[in-house]
């Protein structure tokens, strides 16, 4: 039931109240006195973490704001378009791509095939390397002025698509200067970065060299606002234009026509031991299945703001509906009185309260159940090493590349690194092996499907349901973007109306 705004507790309105005091003094929507229109006043979850380096998480901060880019991006699919490259072509283990003539960075320099070079050296040099690259030799080097060849250790056919992250943006060298990689006034995109205040704001204007399309706002005023009450308060009281990640509990107090519900590549899933206990077999492990409701966790839990499972991908990968084929799995038995050890983590809100359903789902279908919910760094080392009959987790399935086949591979590969089943299965090995070696675009989609169902037929892992995030835009707002991966949010063709 949604509950009206005016029945809020006071000291919850108060509370948020004192924590949005100026959240964004000096910026409510000012006009541009040059070319019109109004700055675009957002609030953002997380501040940044390292000084907002592209060679960590804060990279997707840069991105959302339309500041920093990449060689390449991603459609809805995953598959690579251009961007700061026009074009590329493989040769074995190199990729050539040709670089965008007309670009300057925000400093005015020019991007050449050198400034690339210089971008992908430092992040495939780096200690730690961005997380796209783990586990990936990269060098790069420039072929002329406006060609670079990008070379790997082993064949890729996912290279564009790993340049397409954010980590990998392109800055000038200016931006590489310190100790540390600064990219104020050093990206390409159509916002210039012109000031950081630690984790409290970030101010961006619009850039009028900008190589694409003009930015239609005249620039963005970000605050760091940790505290979700604070940030749905700011939507609701007109001091942001554009909310990150409202909480679910505050959803329900907020206009319906302010909040739009992003699906996101995340699976709430249900891990079964395949090795060892109760669920090594795979009756067993076919009635734990049947015993999971996920609609009422969806409805209970999520309070209908998530989406129930149909396999391990959900609607943030649109292709995946459409290729999906039934699944033959094993016949249930009934389950007399096994007992299992069902573990969990307190990092995420919702999983402790989806580990007591899943125990009354359990324990109604035959099952003796307890749980075992911990912090996440004190319960990891004993998921992984299959100390548990069952383990109930949030995972994200595509990693930075936009490609779901490394998340299938680490969890249900027999040498998988993620692998909480303990699933060593021939048939789910082959799979992942020929989705992984597919080349982009429909074929490797087809395969991608095809590992999946080799994974759901063994009953190894039931996915539950796939977690959305929830994004508020005033009603003045124009063209933000709702990205399922987090890479936009204000784009040129943003603003306000």
């Amino acid at each position: 039931m949604r509950v009206p705004a005016r029945l809020l507790p006071l000291t919850a309105v108060t509370a948020a109240s004192a924590l949005l005091t100026g959240c964004f003094s000096g910026a409510e929507s000012a006009t541009d006195a040059e070319g019109g229109g109004k700055r675009i006043r957002v609030a953002m979850m997380q501040p940044p973490r390292s000084g907002l380096s592209p060679l960590s998480d804060d990279a997707f901060k840069l991105s959302r704001w339309s500041t920093a880019e990449t060689l390449v991006k991603l459609n809805a699919d995953g598959d690579a378009k251009p961007s700061l490259a026009t074009k590329w072509t493989q040769s074995g283990r190199s990729w050539t791509f040709e670089i965008r003539d007309g670009v300057t960075f925000h400093d005015g320099t020019k991007l050449t095939a050198e400034t690339v070079v210089n971008s992908l050296t430092k992040a495939a040099t780096a200690a730690p390397k961005p997380r796209i690259l783990d586990g990936v030799e990269l060098t790069a080097k420039a072929q002329d002025a406006d060609t670079v060849v990008v070379t790997t250790g082993t064949e890729d056919p996912l290279v564009p698509q790993r340049l397409s992250s954010p980590q990998l943006s392109i800055l000038a060298a200016k931006a590489y200067t310190g100790k540390t990689v600064n990219p104020v006034g050093a990206g390409t995109g159509p916002f210039e970065l012109t000031k950081v205040n630690g984790t409290s704001s970030a101010a961006l204007d619009r850039y009028d060299a900008y190589w694409g399309s003009k930015a239609k706002a005249p620039g963005i005023d970000v605050k760091f606002v940790p505290d979700g009450t604070a940030r749905a308060a700011a939507l609701r009281s007109g001091e942001a234009d554009i909310v990150e990640a409202v909480p679910v509990s505050q959803a329900a107090l907020l206009d319906e026509d302010l909040i739009t519900e992003v699906p996101m590549p995340r699976t709430n899933t249900l891990y079964l031991n395949t090795e060892k206990g109760v669920f090594k077999d795979a009756s067993l492990r076919a009635a734990a299945r049947e015993a999971v409701d996920a609609k009422s966790i969806v409805e209970g839990v999520y309070e209908g703001r998530a989406d129930v499972a149909a396999g391990l991908l959900g609607p943030a990968l649109p292709w995946a509906a459409e290729l999906r084929t039934p699944v033959k799995r094993a016949a249930a038995k009934k389950a007399n009185g096994q007992s299992i050890t069902i573990g969990t983590f307190t990092d995420r809100a919702e999983l402790p309260e989806v580990a007591a359903t899943l125990q009354q789902q359990l324990q109604k279908a035959g099952f003796k159940v307890k749980l075992d919910v911990r912090e996440y760094a004190n319960i990891e080392s004993d998921a992984l090493a299959g100390e548990f009959d069952a383990f109930i987790l949030s995972r994200a399935t595509v990693l930075d590349s936009g490609d779901p086949a490394a998340y299938l591979y680490s969890d249900f590969g027999s040498d998988g690194s993620f692998n909480i089943s303990q699933l060593a299965d021939t048939e789910v090995d082959k799979a992942l092996q020929k989705a992984g070696g597919t080349k982009t675009g429909d074929p490797r989609r087809a395969a991608v499907i095809a590992a999946e169902a080799a994974v759901l037929a063994t009953d190894a892992a039931v996915p539950m349901l796939h977690e959305r995030v929830i994004q508020g835009d005033a009603a003045s707002v124009v063209d933000a973007a709702h990205d399922p991966r987090e890479r936009e949010l204000v784009t040129a063709d943003t603003r306000i109306k």
